[in-house]
Protein backbone atom coordinates (compact mmCIF):
# COMPACT_ATOMS: atom_id res chain seq x y z
CA UNK A 1 0.00 0.00 0.00
CA UNK A 2 1.30 3.51 -0.75
CA UNK A 3 2.75 5.82 1.83
CA UNK A 4 0.10 7.36 3.94
CA UNK A 5 -0.10 10.98 3.69
CA UNK A 6 -0.93 12.90 7.05
CA UNK A 7 -2.99 16.59 5.88
CA UNK A 8 -3.98 18.82 8.99
CA UNK A 9 -7.57 20.54 8.91
CA UNK A 10 -7.75 23.69 10.76
CA UNK A 11 -10.66 24.01 12.66
CA UNK A 12 -9.45 26.96 14.65
CA UNK A 13 -6.74 29.95 14.12
CA UNK A 14 -3.98 28.43 11.67
CA UNK A 15 -3.20 25.27 13.87
CA UNK A 16 -4.98 26.37 17.59
CA UNK A 17 -7.29 23.00 16.65
CA UNK A 18 -6.36 20.68 14.14
CA UNK A 19 -8.82 18.11 12.35
CA UNK A 20 -6.79 15.68 10.11
CA UNK A 21 -7.03 14.08 6.90
CA UNK A 22 -5.31 10.80 6.19
CA UNK A 23 -4.99 9.79 2.96
CA UNK A 24 -4.11 6.15 1.78
CA UNK A 25 -5.83 3.76 -0.50
CA UNK A 26 -9.25 5.75 0.94
CA UNK A 27 -9.37 8.97 2.97
CA UNK A 28 -10.21 8.59 7.01
CA UNK A 29 -10.54 11.41 8.57
CA UNK A 30 -9.22 12.25 12.55
CA UNK A 31 -11.52 14.44 14.66
CA UNK A 32 -14.14 16.88 13.96
CA UNK A 33 -13.61 20.16 15.98
CA UNK A 34 -15.93 22.29 17.99
CA UNK A 35 -20.14 21.83 17.33
CA UNK A 36 -20.46 23.58 14.10
CA UNK A 37 -16.91 23.03 12.28
CA UNK A 38 -18.33 19.88 10.15
CA UNK A 39 -19.13 22.43 7.15
CA UNK A 40 -15.22 23.65 7.35
CA UNK A 41 -14.00 20.18 7.17
CA UNK A 42 -15.87 18.80 4.34
CA UNK A 43 -14.96 21.76 2.33
CA UNK A 44 -11.88 21.85 3.10
CA UNK A 45 -11.23 18.18 2.15
CA UNK A 46 -13.46 18.72 -0.99
CA UNK A 47 -10.73 21.67 -1.62
CA UNK A 48 -7.91 19.10 -1.60
CA UNK A 49 -9.84 16.71 -4.63
CA UNK A 50 -11.23 14.69 -1.61
CA UNK A 51 -14.84 13.57 -2.37
CA UNK A 52 -16.15 13.31 0.92
CA UNK A 53 -18.37 10.34 0.06
CA UNK A 54 -14.89 8.49 -0.14
CA UNK A 55 -14.40 8.86 3.74
CA UNK A 56 -14.22 5.66 4.94
CA UNK A 57 -14.27 6.49 8.50
CA UNK A 58 -14.05 8.81 11.17
CA UNK A 59 -12.02 8.62 14.22
CA UNK A 60 -12.62 10.29 17.36
CA UNK A 61 -9.35 10.76 19.70
CA UNK A 62 -10.76 11.60 22.69
CA UNK A 63 -14.42 13.26 24.78
CA UNK A 64 -13.35 16.47 24.50
CA UNK A 65 -15.63 19.24 22.67
CA UNK A 66 -13.10 20.37 20.60
CA UNK A 67 -12.37 16.47 19.14
CA UNK A 68 -16.43 15.65 19.43
CA UNK A 69 -17.84 17.99 19.08
CA UNK A 70 -19.04 17.99 15.08
CA UNK A 71 -19.15 14.30 15.10
CA UNK A 72 -22.53 13.54 14.14
CA UNK A 73 -22.68 16.78 11.54
CA UNK A 74 -19.42 15.27 9.90
CA UNK A 75 -21.03 11.44 10.07
CA UNK A 76 -24.10 13.17 8.34
CA UNK A 77 -22.24 15.24 5.58
CA UNK A 78 -19.81 12.18 4.72
CA UNK A 79 -21.76 9.42 5.34
CA UNK A 80 -18.55 7.45 6.91
CA UNK A 81 -18.91 5.89 10.08
CA UNK A 82 -17.61 6.92 13.73
CA UNK A 83 -14.98 5.16 15.13
CA UNK A 84 -14.72 6.08 19.18
CA UNK A 85 -13.14 3.99 22.45
CA UNK A 86 -15.76 2.45 24.84
CA UNK A 87 -14.37 4.01 27.44
CA UNK A 88 -15.37 7.84 26.40
CA UNK A 89 -19.01 6.73 25.49
CA UNK A 90 -20.22 8.98 27.87
CA UNK A 91 -19.12 12.02 26.73
CA UNK A 92 -20.24 10.57 22.95
CA UNK A 93 -23.85 9.47 24.06
CA UNK A 94 -24.97 12.71 26.18
CA UNK A 95 -22.82 15.03 24.34
CA UNK A 96 -21.46 16.45 27.28
CA UNK A 97 -17.62 16.32 28.60
CA UNK A 98 -16.99 14.69 32.05
CA UNK A 99 -16.93 17.66 34.23
CA UNK A 100 -14.79 19.31 36.30
CA UNK A 101 -12.18 19.56 33.58
CA UNK A 102 -8.72 18.91 35.29
CA UNK A 103 -6.47 21.77 34.15
CA UNK A 104 -2.38 20.88 33.76
CA UNK A 105 -1.57 24.53 34.47
CA UNK A 106 -2.48 28.37 34.23
CA UNK A 107 -3.83 27.87 30.50
CA UNK A 108 -5.99 25.63 31.28
CA UNK A 109 -7.34 27.05 34.73
CA UNK A 110 -7.81 29.86 32.36
CA UNK A 111 -9.60 27.94 29.58
CA UNK A 112 -11.45 26.01 31.88
CA UNK A 113 -13.52 28.97 32.39
CA UNK A 114 -14.43 29.48 28.55
CA UNK A 115 -18.54 29.05 28.07
CA UNK A 116 -17.22 27.35 25.19
CA UNK A 117 -15.90 24.33 26.71
CA UNK A 118 -19.01 23.38 28.57
CA UNK A 119 -21.63 23.65 25.75
CA UNK A 120 -23.45 20.49 24.75
CA UNK A 121 -22.54 18.70 21.60
CA UNK A 122 -24.43 16.94 19.34
CA UNK A 123 -24.51 13.19 20.58
CA UNK A 124 -23.68 10.66 18.47
CA UNK A 125 -23.22 6.22 19.05
CA UNK A 126 -19.85 4.90 17.37
CA UNK A 127 -20.60 2.59 14.70
CA UNK A 128 -16.79 1.06 15.30
CA UNK A 129 -16.19 0.61 19.22
CA UNK A 130 -12.66 0.68 20.32
CA UNK A 131 -11.18 -1.32 22.75
CA UNK A 132 -7.54 -2.06 22.16
CA UNK A 133 -5.18 -2.00 19.02
CA UNK A 134 -7.19 -1.87 15.68
CA UNK A 135 -6.32 -1.85 12.24
CA UNK A 136 -7.53 0.04 9.99
CA UNK A 137 -6.57 -1.90 6.43
CA UNK A 138 -9.79 -2.71 6.20
CA UNK A 139 -10.70 1.15 6.26
CA UNK A 140 -8.10 1.61 3.66
CA UNK A 141 -5.02 2.65 5.58
CA UNK A 142 -2.38 1.44 6.54
CA UNK A 143 -2.37 2.19 10.04
CA UNK A 144 -3.65 1.35 13.57
CA UNK A 145 -5.84 2.77 16.34
CA UNK A 146 -4.05 2.55 19.88
CA UNK A 147 -5.63 3.21 22.93
CA UNK A 148 -3.88 6.24 24.78
CA UNK A 149 -5.55 6.62 27.96
CA UNK A 150 -4.67 8.98 30.47
CA UNK A 151 -6.09 12.62 28.75
CA UNK A 152 -9.17 11.11 29.15
CA UNK A 153 -10.03 7.32 29.92
CA UNK A 154 -10.72 6.88 26.22
CA UNK A 155 -8.32 8.62 24.80
CA UNK A 156 -6.43 6.73 21.11
CA UNK A 157 -4.15 7.92 18.86
CA UNK A 158 -3.87 6.72 15.08
CA UNK A 159 -0.35 5.28 14.21
CA UNK A 160 0.24 5.08 10.48
CA UNK A 161 2.75 1.86 8.89
CA UNK A 162 4.53 4.54 7.71
CA UNK A 163 5.61 5.99 11.49
CA UNK A 164 3.24 8.73 11.60
CA UNK A 165 0.91 9.12 14.41
CA UNK A 166 -1.76 11.24 14.93
CA UNK A 167 -1.76 12.03 18.94
CA UNK A 168 -4.84 14.00 20.05
CA UNK A 169 -3.95 15.31 22.88
CA UNK A 170 -1.58 13.36 24.19
CA UNK A 171 0.91 15.71 23.73
CA UNK A 172 0.14 19.19 22.35
CA UNK A 173 2.04 22.39 20.89
CA UNK A 174 3.30 25.25 23.00
CA UNK A 175 0.30 27.82 24.36
CA UNK A 176 -2.02 25.67 22.23
CA UNK A 177 0.40 25.29 19.30
CA UNK A 178 1.66 29.39 19.11
CA UNK A 179 5.11 28.06 20.06
CA UNK A 180 5.57 26.09 16.54
CA UNK A 181 7.46 22.68 17.65
CA UNK A 182 7.45 23.48 21.35
CA UNK A 183 5.76 20.04 23.23
CA UNK A 184 4.27 20.74 26.23
CA UNK A 185 0.77 19.27 28.20
CA UNK A 186 -2.64 20.22 26.49
CA UNK A 187 -4.55 22.75 29.19
CA UNK A 188 -6.30 19.37 30.55
CA UNK A 189 -5.56 15.77 31.17
CA UNK A 190 -8.12 13.24 33.42
CA UNK A 191 -4.98 11.49 34.72
CA UNK A 192 -1.30 13.06 33.87
CA UNK A 193 0.84 10.07 35.25
CA UNK A 194 -1.44 7.95 33.14
CA UNK A 195 -1.16 9.67 29.61
CA UNK A 196 3.11 10.56 30.14
CA UNK A 197 2.96 6.13 30.24
CA UNK A 198 0.98 6.44 27.18
CA UNK A 199 3.16 9.07 25.43
CA UNK A 200 5.82 6.74 26.31
CA UNK A 201 4.39 3.85 24.81
CA UNK A 202 3.79 5.35 21.54
CA UNK A 203 7.75 7.16 21.91
CA UNK A 204 8.84 3.31 22.30
CA UNK A 205 7.35 2.45 19.07
CA UNK A 206 9.49 4.98 17.06
CA UNK A 207 7.49 7.67 15.32
CA UNK A 208 8.24 9.67 12.82
CA UNK A 209 6.76 12.95 13.69
CA UNK A 210 3.64 13.29 16.12
CA UNK A 211 0.74 15.46 14.77
CA UNK A 212 -1.12 17.08 17.51
CA UNK A 213 -4.63 17.97 18.25
CA UNK A 214 -3.59 21.61 18.97
CA UNK A 215 -0.17 23.11 17.12
CA UNK A 216 2.39 21.83 14.34
CA UNK A 217 4.00 18.59 13.93
CA UNK A 218 5.84 17.48 16.59
CA UNK A 219 9.87 16.19 16.80
CA UNK A 220 9.81 12.59 18.88
CA UNK A 221 13.53 13.65 20.02
CA UNK A 222 12.29 16.60 21.54
CA UNK A 223 9.18 15.10 22.96
CA UNK A 224 11.14 12.53 24.45
CA UNK A 225 13.67 14.98 25.69
CA UNK A 226 10.27 16.93 27.65
CA UNK A 227 8.69 13.34 28.51
CA UNK A 228 12.41 13.00 30.78
CA UNK A 229 11.21 16.61 32.63
CA UNK A 230 7.55 16.15 32.84
CA UNK A 231 8.57 12.43 34.54
CA UNK A 232 10.30 14.06 36.96
CA UNK A 233 7.58 17.36 37.51
CA UNK A 234 4.87 14.73 37.84
CA UNK A 235 6.76 13.14 40.68
CA UNK A 236 7.53 16.16 42.27
CA UNK A 237 3.84 17.00 42.53
CA UNK A 238 3.13 14.15 43.62
CA UNK A 239 5.19 13.72 46.17
CA UNK A 240 3.83 16.99 47.44
CA UNK A 241 0.25 15.54 46.97
CA UNK A 242 -0.91 18.25 44.56
CA UNK A 243 -1.80 15.78 41.59
CA UNK A 244 -5.00 15.24 41.06
CA UNK A 245 -6.67 12.86 39.07
CA UNK A 246 -10.46 11.85 37.85
CA UNK A 247 -11.94 8.89 39.47
CA UNK A 248 -14.03 6.93 37.48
Amino acid sequence: MARTKVVPIPVMGRHNINAYLLLGRRPVIVDAGTPGSGHRIHDRITALGVDPADVSLIVITHGHIDHFGSAAELHRLTGAPLAGHVADLGPYRSGRVREPYLPTGPMGRLMARNRKLHVRAEPFEPAVLVRGETNLEDFGLAARIMPTPGHTAGSVSVLTDDGDLVAGDLIAGSFMGLIPGRPANPPFHDDSRQNLASLREMLALNPTRLHVGHGTALDPGRVRRWAEKEHDRLARLGAAGRLVTRDG
